[in-house]
C-alpha cells in the first residue's frame, strides 16, 4: 500500500514543480520583453549600455 501512495505523491509533486517552472519562465520572458518593467534592485546600480 505504501508504494502506490508514494508513486502518486511523487507524480503530484513532480507535476507541481514542472507547472511552477513553466509559469515562472513565462513570466520572466514577458517581463524581459516589457520595456516599462522596472529594473531589479541589482540592475539599478549597473550602468546602462
Amino acid at each position: 500500500m505504501d508504494i502506490p501512495f508514494l508513486a502518486i505523491l511523487f507524480g503530484v509533486t513532480a507535476a507541481a514543480v514542472i507547472a511552477f517552472a513553466i509559469t515562472s519562465r513565462r513570466q520572466v520572458k514577458q517581463r524581459m520583453h516589457n520595456d516599462d518593467a522596472p529594473k531589479s534592485t541589482l540592475a539599478k546600480d549597473a550602468p546602462d549600455h
